[in-house]
This record gives structure tokens, C-alpha cells and sequence, in this order.
């Protein structure tokens, strides 16, 4: 058997890092997080919530789990350079772009702000991986690497 292609790809302009989430998106998450909070406890102060142990651990726990969640949201970042993608987040995400073997670009333009733009990859190994990007200069470089896969991986 023989070894596949190993690929070769490099951002137009060297190495991109970006905002994995764009700004509405970021403000969206923020409204949602306060707006559950200040319902929580709205519903609290008019004794409509009527808090146990255990329920109090559950409505602490999603509160929480929102909380971390926004702050990722808040602070991700993605890069590409010539030899990895990468992206922070709850647990760093990078893969290196020799071992790529598929990359799809999937988003809604027009709605890129509200739905966020993200690069399915797959290594040689069958390793799954979802990258965010809000910029265009990354998703222009997303399609390209797209393109750079499917080009040598099919053969043309």
C-alpha cells in the first residue's frame, strides 16, 4: 500500500488568527447568560421558585455550565499557519494540516454573524474536529484549504 500525499498549504498571508466568534454572536451569548440569570432570579424574589438541595444544584449547575460556556465563547480564538489549525477553547483543538484528509466549510451567508461559520475536518486516522471562524480573511483561507484537500486527495 502505498502512503497518501502529504499536503502542503500555506495562509495567503502567512499565519491568520482571529475571533472564533464574531461580536453579535459574543453580545448574543451575553444577553442569553443575563437574560437566564436575571429570569432565575426574578422567579426566585416572587416565590415562584421554590428551591430545594437538590433543585438549587441543578439550577446552579446550568447556570454554570452557561457561565463557562459564554466565557469560551468570549475568548476563542483560531489560527492557521502553514503547518496547523488550532482554535482555544473548553480543551485546545489543533490539527496539524499535514494529516488532514477532508475539510468542509460549512455556513449561511448572510447569517454569518448569527450562525457561526465552522470547518469540519477529518485526519488520515478518522479524527473528527470542528473549527470556528468569524473573520473573512479565515473563512477565504478555510475554502482555500477545502479546496487544497479535495484537490489532492481526489487526484486532480
Amino acid at each position: 500500500m502505498t502512503s497518501p500525499t502529504v499536503l502542503t498549504f500555506a495562509p495567503a498571508e502567512g499565519r491568520i488568527e482571529c475571533s472564533a466568534f464574531s461580536t453579535p454572536f459574543k453580545a448574543l451569548a451575553v444577553f442569553l447568560v443575563t437574560l437566564a440569570t436575571v429570569w432565575t432570579w426574578q422567579m426566585w424574589l416572587d416565590g415562584l421558585l421554590i428551591l430545594t438541595m437538590q433543585s438549587s444544584g441543578w439550577l446552579l449547575a446550568a447556570l454554570c455550565m452557561m457561565v463557562v460556556t459564554q466565557w469560551y465563547i468570549l475568548r476563542g480564538k483560531t489560527s492557521l499557519d502553514e503547518s496547523a489549525l488550532q482554535q482555544s477553547w473548553v480543551w485546545n483543538k489543533r490539527v496539524e494540516l499535514k494529516d488532514l484528509a477532508y475539510a468542509k466549510l460549512i455556513r449561511i451567508r448572510g447569517l454569518d454573524w448569527l450562525i457561526a461559520p465552522r470547518l469540519y475536518t477529518k485526519t488520515l486516522s478518522g479524527k473528527l474536529t470542528v473549527f470556528y471562524a468569524s473573520k473573512p480573511a479565515m473563512l477565504m483561507e478555510f475554502e482555500r484549504l477545502e479546496t487544497a484537500i479535495k484537490a489532492l486527495r481526489t487526484g486532480f
